[in-house]
C-alpha cells in the first residue's frame, strides 16, 4: 500500500539536474522541509481544546434546538480534525513511521470516524496521479462524470446526476461525510487493508460513543435532527476545501503523462487568500506547493509559494492562482462542460 509520502521528491523517480531537482534544492536551502514540532503541538492542542469545548456545550445546552449551533460547530471542529488527520498522513508531523500511524489512527478513526488506511491508500493513489482519469480515485465517475469522455461512457447514477451536476454539487456535498463514514466502514472487509481490526476497532468505537452522548442527552427526534445537520454540514466543508484544488484544472490519460513536476502544477490551482483562508483550508490553499512536497510542513506552504512560482516562470510552467470563489466558479463550469454530452444524448 502507498503511504502519502512515498509519493513525495524521494519517490518522484527524478533525475539529478532536472528541473523538479533544481526546484528541490531551492525548497532545501530556504529550510522549508524542516519539522515544525512546536506548532503542530499547539495545533494539536487548540484543535483538542475546540473538540472538547464543543461536546462539553453540547451536554450543557442539553435538551434545546439551539444544540444545532453546537452541531454547526462541531462541522467545523470535525473538518480542522479532518486536516490535521491529513498532515499526519502526509507525515509532515511526526519522523516515524509509527508514530505516523497511530496517532493518525487515533484522530482519523476514533476522532471523526474517517478510516485512515482506506484514505490513505486512495489519497496517496490522488498524489501519484493527480486528475488523471486513468489513475486518479478522486475523478472517477462513481457519482458524477469529471469529463466529456466520461459523460459519454456513464451509467446509471452518474447519468442520472451528470446532466445537471454542477447545480447539485453543493447540495450533494452534504452527502460526502455519510460517504466517507460508510466507506471507511465498508474497507474493514477488504483483507488488504493493514490492521483491519485495529481500524474497525477505533471506528465502531467512535460510532458507539458518538449516537450514545446523542440519545443519552437529547430525545429521538433531535438526536436525528443533530446527526443529519452535523455530518452534513461536515461534509459540505470538507468537500469545499478539497473543490478548489483540481475541479476543473486539466485532466490526463496514462498514455500522456508528463514529468513529475508537470504532472502537479499543471493540474493543480492555487489559491488566493490571507491567513484566515490559511486556516479555514488548513494550507491546501497551496495546492500546488503541496502536491509537489507532500511532507512539507503547512506552515512553510505559503513561503515556498514564491519559490516555486518563481521557478515555474523561468521554465515557462502555467501556473494558476486564484480567489476563493474564482475557483468554485472554474470547478462548477467543468462539470457543467462535462455534462453537456449526456444533456445532448438525451434532446437526441
Amino acid at each position: 500500500m502507498l503511504s502519502p509520502e512515498s509519493t513525495g521528491p524521494s519517490a518522484a523517480g527524478v533525475e539529478t539536474g532536472s528541473d523538479f531537482a533544481r526546484l528541490t534544492d531551492k525548497i532545501r536551502a530556504a529550510g522549508l522541509m524542516d519539522r515544525r514540532p512546536a506548532h503542530y503541538a499547539l495545533r494539536i492542542t487548540l484543535v483538542t481544546a475546540l473538540y472538547v469545548c464543543g461536546w462539553v456545550a453540547f451536554v450543557l445546552i442539553g435538551d434545546s434546538w439551539w444544540t444545532l449551533l453546537v452541531a454547526a460547530f462541531l462541522a467545523f471542529v470535525f473538518g480542522q480534525v479532518g486536516l490535521l488527520a491529513h498532515d499526519i498522513a502526509h507525515r509532515q508531523v511526526f519522523r516515524l513511521r509509527k508514530a505516523t500511524e497511530v496517532s493518525g489512527r487515533l484522530v482519523g478513526n476514533l476522532g471523526i470516524c474517517l478510516g485512515y488506511g482506506w484514505w490513505q491508500d486512495k489519497h496517496s493513489r490522488h498524489h501519484a496521479n493527480p486528475n488523471n482519469e486513468d489513475l486518479d480515485p478522486d475523478i472517477a465517475p462513481t457519482f458524477l462524470v469529471w469529463t466529456r469522455d466520461q459523460a459519454r461512457a456513464a451509467r446509471g447514477l452518474p447519468r442520472l446526476l451528470g446532466r445537471y451536476q454542477a447545480f447539485l454539487f453543493f447540495p450533494l456535498l452534504t452527502l460526502e461525510g455519510f460517504h466517507l463514514h460508510l466507506s471507511a466502514i465498508r474497507s474493514l472487509a477488504d483483507k488488504s487493508l493493514k490492521n483491519r481490526v485495529w481500524e474497525g476497532t477505533l471506528l465502531f468505537a467512535h460510532v458507539f460513543a458518538y449516537l450514545g452522548a446523542l440519545f443519552l442527552v437529547l430525545p429521538p427526534t433531535k438526536a436525528i435532527v443533530f446527526l443529519v445537520v452535523h455530518r452534513a454540514l461536515f461534509g459540505v466543508y470538507l468537500g469545499s476545501v478539497f473543490a478548489p484544488n483540481h475541479k476543473g484544472m486539466p485532466t490526463l490519460r496514462s498514455a500522456d503523462r508528463p514529468d513529475y513536476l508537470r504532472r502537479q502544477v499543471l493540474t493543480s490551482r492555487d489559491v488566493r487568500g490571507g491567513r484566515l483562508t490559511d486556516l479555514v483550508l488548513g494550507g491546501l490553499n497551496y495546492q500546488i506547493e503541496h502536491h509537489l512536497f507532500p511532507s512539507m510542513p503547512s506552515p512553510h506552504l505559503r513561503k515556498a509559494q514564491s519559490i516555486v512560482r518563481r521557478h515555474c516562470e523561468e521554465l515557462g510552467i502555467s501556473y494558476l492562482e486564484v480567489g476563493l470563489m474564482a475557483s468554485y466558479r472554474q470547478a462548477l463550469a467543468s462539470l457543467h462542460h462535462a455534462g453537456t454530452a449526456i444533456r445532448e444524448a438525451r434532446t437526441t
